[in-house]
């Protein structure tokens, strides 16, 4: 079959998760090599490219909504990200002739891009040591592919695989490749980073160390990581968390404060066990930002069930509180269990939790006021601000005009529930 010899211009939208985005990154750097030009709007694009998250039914139909819009242009699509692995016959009731490119295969951006005919079946890659374009100075880079836990309520496993780790050495390639292209905040992103390398003999303690040796002034960013995979290797991760190089932050989700509801999510761990790893961490890590997410209504959450969840929230206290409404996502076994919670009770427990987990934020931001850090600006924010991280991953909003990517000492002089306000020192 014989390739078109000639550019193309590239219209690439994404959504979803870091995992994602270091997709975006991966498919964008293959298109440069392949002499083809990104563009940032869909009239003067030849090919529509959309990267889809399908983790909840709102995201979903977000997805069809942005295909329909595709597809009234009569160009070119390519549907890459975790729906085309698990939702392709879906995709193709709105897009018909669009093409789909599986999490695993992204190397071969180039070649559907170029073949007119039937498209071949294309293998599975690594995704380290292929070229990626990073946009400002966040580098969101892939430690693994895919996962090992089934927990009841999630599509992304069936889409993303079985676990993958990368090996050592080609993702400090990749971020000493980030690093030389100017990024300043690495993130290390995986469906769940606890468990890197428990399919290589090794483990996400020992990845750390070998990126901390890199040369250079840079953060790194730890992804999600369940606490079942966490409690495998918690002393060598929390080793490796105590070099400056690691931002203090830790998004460990709980998703429920019973471990009847834990037990039906298949998670693999129960309170004491959730509770004990956060004290281990913050026993270490006085300072750290502590993220987690929760579902509301789950199949047979009871009204104590769900209280016992805001009485979870209000003794740990998270900094950060991401709430999600329970969605039966195909394939899934939560999908056909009984007990389906009320829309309305739902969405009125998500209102009192939202107010609960609002407060629990500000009152946790507001404990920095009066403190100085040193900040790494990383990117525009709103009215003419600029946003960057404390060492602890808080978001720090500044007034004054500095560089972004730069090293900045700010005292926090206010706070909200979602940022702190930093005045430069």
């Amino acid at each position: 079959m014989a390739l078109r010899k000639f550019a193309m211009n590239i219209y690439v939208e994404t959504y979803g998760c870091t995992a994602n985005k270091a997709d975006e990154c991966l498919l964008i750097g293959l298109l440069k090599q392949g002499k083809h030009r990104i563009i940032d709007n869909i009239p003067d694009a030849d090919v529509l490219i959309l990267l889809t998250c399908t983790v909840i039914g709102t995201t979903e139909q977000r997805m069809l909504s942005r295909l329909k819009v595709f597809q009234k242009t009569y160009k070119k699509i390519i549907v890459a990200g975790c729906m085309p692995a698990v939702q392709a016959d879906l995709i193709k009731t709105v897009v018909p002739n669009a093409d789909l490119l599986l999490p695993n295969s992204l190397q071969y951006i180039n070649n559907i891009i170029s073949i007119s005919k039937k498209k071949p079946t294309f293998s599975e890659s690594k995704k380290t040591h292929l070229p990626k374009d990073f946009k400002g100075v966040i580098a969101p880079i892939s430690i693994a592919e895919g996962c090992l836990s089934s927990c009841s309520y999630c599509i992304t496993h069936f889409a993303r695989g079985r676990l993958r780790s990368f090996p050592f050495e080609e993702i400090v390639a990749d971020v000493c490749s980030a690093l030389n292209q100017g990024c300043k905040e690495i993130q290390l992103t995986a469906q769940d980073t606890a468990l890197y390398g428990l399919d290589s003999k090794t483990n996400l303690g020992e990845l750390l160390r070998q990126v901390c040796m890199i040369e250079g002034l840079f953060r790194v960013r730890v992804g999600m990581m369940n606490p079942a995979a966490l409690q495998k290797n918690l002393a060598s991760i929390l080793s490796a968390y105590q070099h400056p190089v690691i931002y203090k932050f830790l998004h460990l989700p709980v998703q429920s404060g019973d471990d009847d509801i834990l037990k039906k999510m298949n998670r693999g761990y129960t309170m004491k066990e959730f509770t004990q790893i956060v004290n281990r961490f913050r026993k270490s890590l006085p300072t750290l930002t502590l993220s987690t997410d929760v579902i509301i209504g789950f199949p047979t959450e009871t009204d104590e069930q769900y209280k016992k969840t805001i009485k979870l929230l209000q003794n740990i206290k998270p900094d950060i509180i991401n709430i999600t409404r329970f969605s039966a996502r195909p394939l899934t076994k939560a999908k056909t269990m009984k007990g389906r919670i009320p829309t309305h009770i739902v969405k009125e427990r998500s209102k009192e939790i939202t107010k609960v987990c609002s407060n629990i934020s500000l009152q946790k931001n507001r404990e920095h006021i009066g403190k100085n850090y040193t900040v790494l600006v990383t990117e525009k924010g709103k009215q003419q601000t600029l946003t960057g991280r404390s060492p602890n991953y808080k978001q720090v909003v500044l007034k004054e005009p500095v560089a972004i990517g730069n090293f900045v000492n700010v005292n926090i002089i206010d706070a909200t529930a979602t940022y702190l306000v930093g005045k430069l020192i």
